[in-house]
């Protein structure tokens, strides 16, 4: 009788792109519809009121700039580890643990002038949040530990051990009992560049610009990639492979934890328990939308960014559960990852077996 089999496309398909993502997007979007419908909820009115309230006006596109920055930070370093296969999935607790970095900066120097201070709380945060990536790294290559176990667990430590400064060395005695640092000066703020966009968007472009040449035009960055597509042939070929795979993930982290000194600099002025508000795991799905592409990177992130937004707006207009967003998001994904299939497999007719009565 006939059937289909599942066959490994020579080449991934060029045209799935074009279909799949947008399918992908489409599903999940039906899916959050019947979730608005058993509330008793009108989907073409949430729509408008998600859109609007993410991209409907200047003010919406401000507030939507300034979460897409630190998104799209945390994404850039997802990207890198996931072009070489390593699955990090730590970037929130390198997030936190960059949101201290650039705190002891200002709480240590509160006195040096802006052009020195905002360089040195964003090389803290990169070294801390870049260590916080190379613990997981070292575990892998010297016992076998699976990373994406290491850094999900890391997530966690790292988040409480921020919560722990705050709510006790650091903890600002003018607080009035609020789990907080103290306010930082003018100093260490990010300015505002455009409207009410931060300077955070001058690191966006600076770290996205070096990335971009490290992998297109040094040995290294070309390394990385090919470890990425075959590391047992890397190996052959003497790619330094375990170095990679610590160099990866300590970049990851480097990037994630500047994303968490822009927003502790610029959002919150001070470090709080609010900073964690789940862009380390949004960054994962940026990745995957992106297909690791710098510029679709930047573009994903300002359409997550608007979701959540939007998703807030919801709430405030329709009384949506705060939940929501995050099933949005999670659907996305989850369409997304079941989509990639059709990148590299195809299904084949069988021909039908022959076979007789005796």
């Amino acid at each position: 009788m006939d059937g289909f089999r599942v066959v490994r496309r020579q080449t991934p398909h060029r045209w799935a792109g074009l279909v799949v993502l947008p399918a992908a997007l489409l599903i999940a979007l039906a899916f959050c519809s019947l979730l608005l419908m058993i509330q008793d909820k009108s989907p073409v009115e949430a729509a408008v009121v998600l859109f609007q309230g993410g991209f409907g006006s200047l003010y919406a596109l401000q507030d939507t700039m300034l979460k897409a920055i630190p998104i799209f930070l945390c994404s850039l370093g997802v990207s890198i580890a996931f072009r070489m296969k390593v699955w990090n999935i730590g970037a929130e607790g390198q997030f936190a643990l960059g949101g201290v970095g650039a705190t002891w900066a200002v709480l240590t120097f509160p006195d040096l002038p802006m052009p020195v201070m905002l360089p040195l709380m964003l090389l803290c945060a990169a070294v801390t949040g870049g260590l916080w990536g190379l613990l997981p790294g070292l575990l892998k290559l010297k016992f076998g530990l699976n990373e994406i176990i290491s850094t999900l667990m890391l997530n966690y430590i790292g988040i409480e051990f921020m919560r722990y400064l705050v709510y006790g060395p650091w903890k600002d005695p003018g607080s009035m009992g609020f789990p907080m640092t103290a306010m930082f000066p003018d100093e260490a703020i990010f300015p505002e560049v455009l409207g009410s966009v931060h300077a955070g968007l001058v690191v966006c472009v600076v770290a996205a610009a070096a990335v971009s040449v490290f992998l297109q035009r040094t040995r290294l960055g070309f390394e990385l990639c090919a470890a990425g597509e075959n590391p047992r042939a890397a190996r052959y070929a003497h790619i330094p492979y375990g170095f990679l795979l610590v160099f990866v993930l300590t970049v990851s982290g480097a990037l994630a934890g500047m994303a968490g000194c822009v927003e502790v600099s610029a959002t919150f002025n001070r470090l709080q328990p609010s900073l964690c508000t789940g862009y380390g795991y949004t960054a994962i799905v940026v990745a995957w939308l992106s297909r690791l592409r710098t510029p679709s990177i930047a573009l994903f992130s300002v359409f997550l960014a608007g979701l959540l937004v939007g998703t807030d707006n919801l709430q405030v207009d329709m009384q949506v559960p705060a939940a929501f967003g995050g099933i949005l998001e999670g659907c996305i994904l989850l369409c997304v990852l079941a989509g990639q299939f059709f990148y590299s497999y195809t299904f084949v007719r069988t021909g039908r077996s022959q076979g007789g009565a005796a």
